[in-house]
């Protein structure tokens, strides 16, 4: 036969003294009063759910949640159970509800940024701020995350591809989806609006490849670069490019601690890496005098070639090809076009692929390989491509190149 439990009253709440261990007052069909030894009084509700005790859930503290209040939340919570459900849940889903709304996309999309940006490479970092602040912020950061639909999101996506960036949609589309795989993963999204949105993606359009000058046309090119009303830095940033073979990004962010002159190698870490693995870039002889000639100018800034607006960041990513617009060669000839020019002419002139891809810093196409490859055939290609600055002197100065290739 069950207890018979007292009713509490007003009055033994109020003259309930607290003693040296934590003890109960009941007040039956589950709820009592736990007082504390330092005479703090919570409200308490013991209940079973599918058979098992759960973790008694808790009504507030007394006297903020008076006795006739408590015993309506205890009516609340059975009421609950009789219809099958669990109030502890409930109580759970009603407080992350509470903490979700009116969480903005713009807390969200900052949080992400900030938990991954340390984890990127410099440049991807810089591009997906650019998205955020250009882009996803001024769009969708004002708006509560739980009412951003997957339309809004199409839309914003369409106003992108009207600009004609196609791969800035694709960017976008990407952090997007991210984002909001974020946001499930701390709770406080039920579902990722983001997904799928390449299904209706604009046609790409049709694929561009870098453009390059033939070889015999370099002279010429140099000459102008040699003639052009351009800054010295444009005009260094230039010609490292046709002796590195190195990305345009990783050239224009590179700071002076990365060199080593006496030794004639620039060490890339993987952080700026497009493959995540650093990268040794021997320096021919031609490379050094130039880089010693921007010493004079830039060796006091951390980059060597710091932006002349604000010497701690980097040269605009655009100088360059600018440039080569002034000098004539807009459509025939880009930045990253001279990686493709000394590929196609060190291949030519029978050099070993591996020398050619690694001076690249490209991933071999067989994934297995590539994993396992760890040669950097430093002296090989330190060889290769002094071979290949001399035969550009040797051009310029008139000889045949054709007797400069190297005997297979």
């Amino acid at each position: 036969m069950p207890r018979t439990v007292t009713p509490l009253s007003d009055s033994t709440i109020k003259t309930a003294k607290p003693k040296e261990k934590l003890y109960k007052l009941t007040d039956g069909q589950g709820l009592y009063l736990e007082i504390k030894p330092n005479g703090s009084k919570l409200w308490r509700f013991k209940y079973r759910f599918d058979g098992r005790d759960m973790t008694p859930l808790s009504f507030g503290a007394y006297p903020d949640v008076p006795l006739v209040k408590a015993r309506q939340r205890r009516a609340e919570a059975r009421q609950l159970l009789a219809d099958g459900i669990d109030p502890g849940e409930q109580k759970r889903a009603a407080k992350q509800a509470k903490k979700v709304e009116g969480v903005t996309f713009e807390t969200l999309a900052r949080e992400w940024y900030g938990y991954n940006a340390p984890r990127w490479a410099e440049s991807t970092a810089y591009k997906a701020r650019l998205y955020l602040e250009n882009d996803l912020i001024p769009n969708l950061g004002q708006q509560a995350l739980a009412s951003i639909t997957r339309p809004d999101l199409v839309e914003l996506v369409r106003k992108v591809e009207a600009r004609g960036t196609l791969n800035a949609a694709g960017k976008i589309r990407q952090w997007l989806h991210q984002i909001f795989r974020y946001g499930l993963a701390k709770g406080v999204v039920d579902n990722n609006p983001a997904t799928d949105l390449d299904v209706v993606a604009a046609p790409p359009k049709a694929a561009r490849h870098h453009p390059y000058i033939p070889l015999a046309e370099l002279p010429e090119l140099l000459t102008r670069l040699d003639k052009a009303n351009i800054h010295t830095h444009t005009r260094c940033a230039i010609r490292l490019l046709i002796l590195t073979a190195v990305r345009p990004g990783e050239l224009r962010a590179a700071p002076w601690a990365e060199f080593d002159l006496d030794a004639a190698t620039w060490t890339i870490p993987k952080e700026r890496m497009k493959a995540r693995r650093p990268h040794v870039v021997p320096l021919p002889r031609q490379a050094v005098a130039i880089l010693r000639q921007l010493q004079e100018i830039t060796g006091t800034y951390a980059l060597l070639f710091p932006g002349q607006q604000n010497a701690d960041r980097p040269m605009s990513e655009n100088t360059i090809n600018k440039a080569l617009r002034l000098l004539g060669y807009e459509g025939r000839q880009t930045g990253h076009g001279f990686r493709h020019l000394l590929s196609t002419e060190l291949n030519g002139r029978g050099y070993n692929r591996d020398w050619i891809e690694r001076q690249l810093a490209h991933g071999d196409a067989d994934e297995i390989r590539d994993t396992y490859n760890h040669a950097t055939y430093l002296e090989q290609r330190r060889e290769m491509m002094q071979a290949w600055a001399d035969s550009i002197d040797a051009l310029c100065s008139g000889a045949n190149v054709v007797n400069i290739k190297r005997q297979a």
